[in-house]
């Protein structure tokens, strides 16, 4: 029986090189109509890792053969080029080897629901599909890999992990991904108007430096954002800058300080939305878990991370941490509430084994509710489960890889306490303890 890989994003189409390269048959099955369809969903961003970091060694070794020509490692892909520079010519490689349109709807032991023990591991895994055409298929296999990402589960604006009341029935101004502001008709959307932007990680900095070049063109004269932060103003609020070994990386944070400083945008500290309310002309009014009402917007961006769908691995045992929802040996490693430094130690098939034998969630899945996952963290996750799974013991446990560090001290769960993250600083990033601003403004800018 084959291993099957659930999702034919960067990480899932990996683990499938790896398998091949290790003797073992793959079978991804992916949702979309084609490879990396979640990478194609933000195609517009792109990347703060090169391109000598974001393609992993067993698939250009399998891409080798076909003439493929590995783009400059020193250059930045976009998010569509990644997909249809690497992705798809993988994908293409494996050939009938990966189903697309292929929805998993639930993964178990085959005649072993969760709560049978008997003969438990020796039991095959049986995973249940969906097609285009809503069509039932299933499969069987000797484990499984689930690298289906959390792109399809983002956070929600309200800051108890909770949708804020009213959230839902303003879904008509509220978006959950970055703008391609490239595309006229979003382009329309933020052009000279005001837009909330909820969040403090690389997707929020991109939002504010996007919505900043639009305010300073021709078309986009009156574009505003009010920023929106659960924390307040520390060290580590706009990243590492200069102090991020990805330069890129660092950059985002920079520009989205930019932005604030030029004023194209206002910064509202300490704010957890409770409920999203509108005026009388339509417009988003946010307001907080204190009470606090910010003026109208016209738009609201939620970038506040992402989540795991664990709905269809309901029948299997998995190891997961009570808060980050990643695997208990991993959580330690990346709980941003302890986190110094964005450093994580490399880890592999021990740190991601489970109760359920031979089941794995690797990738940005693996993370769980944390963030900052590199590619090629992912790609050495499965590396290292190829090897166990083909015996080679010695190989599995064995570090191929050193992470760059983002240049930040301190947990972002100290967002009550943002002095604190200032006085983590120091001994370990170059990141500067105090960061100036102008004025940051408390009741919205718009």
């Amino acid at each position: 029986m084959p291993v099957v890989v659930i999702g034919a994003g960067p990480t899932g189409l990996a683990a499938a090189a790896h398998l091949v390269d290790r003797g073992i048959e793959p079978l991804v099955l992916e949702a979309g109509p084609a490879a990396g369809s979640a990478v194609r969903a933000w195609s517009h961003v792109r990347l703060f890792s090169t391109w000598g970091e974001v393609v992993d060694p067993a698939a250009e070794k399998l891409l080798a053969p076909t003439g493929w020509v590995r783009p400059d490692p020193a250059a930045y892909p976009s998010g569509g080029d990644w997909a249809e520079r690497y992705l798809q010519p993988l994908a293409d490689v494996l050939g009938e080897q990966v189903r697309y349109d292929a929805t998993v709807t639930g993964v178990s032991r085959t005649g072993r629901d969760r709560i049978v023990d008997a003969d438990r591991e020796a039991q095959p895994f049986v995973i249940n599909y969906e097609t285009a055409d809503g069509a039932e298929q299933r499969v069987w296999a000797r484990a499984v890999i689930d690298a289906s990402g959390t792109w399809s589960t983002p956070g929600p604006a309200g800051g108890s992990g909770l949708p804020a009341l009213g959230e839902k029935a303003a879904q008509d101004r509220i978006s959950y991904r970055v703008p391609d502001l490239n595309d006229p008709a979003v382009r329309s959307r933020y052009a000279g108007r005001c837009t909330a932007v909820i969040g403090s990680g690389a997707s929020a900095f991109t939002a504010l430096a996007y919505l900043a070049d639009l305010a300073k063109s021709d078309d986009g004269q009156g574009t505003h954002a009010t920023w929106i932060l659960r924390r307040g103003i520390s060290g580590s609020t706009f990243g590492g800058g200069e102090a991020d070994q990805l330069p890129a990386r660092g950059a985002l944070g920079l520009a989205a300080k930019a932005a604030v400083d030029g004023g194209y945008a206002d910064a509202v500290t300490g704010f957890r939305t409770g409920a999203v309310e509108r005026d009388g002309d339509g417009r988003v009014i946010l307001v907080g878990e204190d009470g606090r009402r910010l003026d109208p917007v016209d738009e609201v961006i939620v970038l506040t991370g992402f989540r795991p769908d664990l709905s269809f691995l309901d029948e299997l045992r998995l190891g997961l941490d009570e808060r980050l929802q990643a695997p208990t040996a991993l959580a330690p490693l990346i709980d941003p509430n302890q986190h110094s430094c964005g450093t994580v130690y490399p880890h592999g098939v021990n740190e991601l084994s489970h109760p359920e034998k031979d089941v794995y969630l690797v990738g940005m899945k693996s993370y769980g509710r944390a963030p900052t996952f590199l590619a090629m963290t992912g790609y050495e996750q499965v590396r290292s489960i190829a090897a166990h799974l083909a015996g080679d013991h010695e190989a599995a446990e064995r570090v191929e890889l050193t992470l760059p560090e983002t240049g930040v001290c301190g947990g972002a769960g100290l967002f009550d306490q943002p002095e604190a993250a200032d006085e983590t600083g120091g001994g370990c990033c170059a990141a500067p303890t105090t960061l100036t601003i102008g004025a940051p403004a408390r009741s919205g800018g718009c």
